[in-house]
């Protein structure tokens, strides 16, 4: 793979390379598709439902099959070609996003429609997540990994940013069904970047050869790399309690600040932009490893806090661009700590996990976090989430000095 020489520290150093810009393009308007779709099918459900457990649930079914078989998916990523596997994937979850437009513009839609499809958008999820987030290291390399897991974060998080803002104002002016056909026609820009990119220019990665055993074996690896399951584990409490924000936050928009989609679009972009910006300091300076890490989970505890103390709308928006300028630092520290750390052949596997710990553990999270917000609160509901974050920085802080004061051959961060 032949990539223009920047250097590493650069903001955009991973855009050197000509098919990380094909991912990067196609990704950035898939993406704002996405996030539009996630929050009118959360006002939509609240609307339809009227119960903040409901919606707990509806998010708990979309990432149930990551929970069960995120593990499996992972060692299908390692035995496959990820790039095709990607391109099917991203054209079924398209259709589903067509099929909810169709049911919501014919004035169809029911909650119980939202939940299979919901299930069935979780599927692919399970199997395309492991694969996208392996093939990053694929497209850019090692040097640029972290750089290039930053910037994938930046690109999320900035179509967190127009995504909810713009789907509030649709669904005020016309209604949801039009924020999910948007999401269905954005499918196509990241198929399209897929399908022409140089594969010459793709590292090749020899697929692992089926066998028995090899989901036991990559839990056995992870388990013997503290610098692996520590982060994991990190991200299971976190993703458990704190990431809940497609259920707290629109019983805070409606129920503490009494807004609408409006709101809840203003807020959810707050937190949108502030990972933007955190995530452009974070690609240029950034650095990986537990102490890092510690950090970023303890700050972005405190800054959930205090957007459950917010006493005002506009108070509570300026604390997430906060939240959102810490979320993206521990995801991506996390993310790409777990990359560097990870052999080729048990790249897919690894990441599997990650997902399981960030999007699979919503099942258990999303409907504890509905019964929070619908019977404490929804300040009590983000209060959870920061205690979580706190609990998973109290871990990781006793785990670097426990290890600090072993060995220097123990102590590779």
């Amino acid at each position: 793979m032949t990539t223009p020489e920047l250097p590493r520290n650069a903001v955009f150093a991973s855009l050197a390379s000509h098919n990380y810009r094909l991912y990067f393009g196609g990704q950035a308007l898939s993406l704002i598709g996405t996030w539009m779709q996630a929050t009118a099918q959360a006002w939509l459900v609240l609307t339809l439902s009227g119960s903040a457990s409901i919606l707990g649930i509806i998010v708990a079914l979309q990432a149930l099959p990551v929970l069960l078989l995120g593990p499996y998916a992972g060692v299908v990523a390692d035995r496959v070609d990820r790039r095709k596997l990607m391109i099917a994937l991203q054209s079924v979850m398209g259709i589903l996003a067509a099929i909810l437009a169709t049911l919501a513009l014919g004035g169809w839609v029911q909650v119980w429609q939202i939940a299979i499809l919901a299930v069935l958008l979780g599927l692919n999820n399970a199997f395309e997540n492991p694969a996208r987030q392996a093939f990053i290291h694929q497209i850019v390399g090692h040097d640029l990994i972290r750089n290039a897991v930053t910037l994938n974060s930046v690109l999320v998080n900035a179509a967190r940013a127009v995504g909810p803002a713009t789907a509030g104002v649709i669904l005020a002016a016309v209604g949801a069904g039009w924020c999910f056909a948007i999401n269905a026609a954005s499918f196509v820009a990241v198929v399209v970047s897929l399908l022409v990119m140089r594969t010459s220019e793709i590292t090749y990665e020899q697929p692992v050869a089926r066998a028995k055993g090899q989901l036991r074996e990559g839990l056995r690896y992870v388990g013997g790399r503290p610098t692996l399951w520590v982060p994991l584990v990190m991200m299971a409490i976190v993703g458990t309690l704190a990431y809940e924000f497609p259920v707290s936050l629109p019983v805070a928009a409606s129920e503490v600040f009494d807004g609408g989609p409006q709101a809840f679009g203003f807020m959810t972009s707050s937190m949108g932009i502030g990972a933007v910006i955190g995530g452009l300091v974070v690609a240029a300076r950034g650095t990986t490893g537990l102490r890092t890490l510690t950090f970023a989970a303890f700050g972005f505890g405190v800054t959930i806090a205090l957007t459950a103390l917010a006493p005002t709308l506009w108070l509570a928006i300026i604390a997430l661009f906060f939240v959102g300028w810490l979320s993206v630092s521990f995801m991506s520290t996390g993310n790409a700590t777990l990359q560097l750390e990870s052999e080729p052949q048990m790249r897919g596997r690894v990441m599997a996990l990650w997902s399981v710990a960030f999007m699979g553990s919503t099942p258990i999270g999303g409907p504890i976090i509905g019964a929070v917000s619908e019977y404490a609160g929804a300040r009590v509901a983000l209060g959870v989430g920061a205690a979580a974050c706190f609990a998973a920085a109290a871990m990781a802080l006793l785990m670097y000095r426990t290890r600090t004061r072993k060995p220097a051959r123990l102590q590779h961060m």
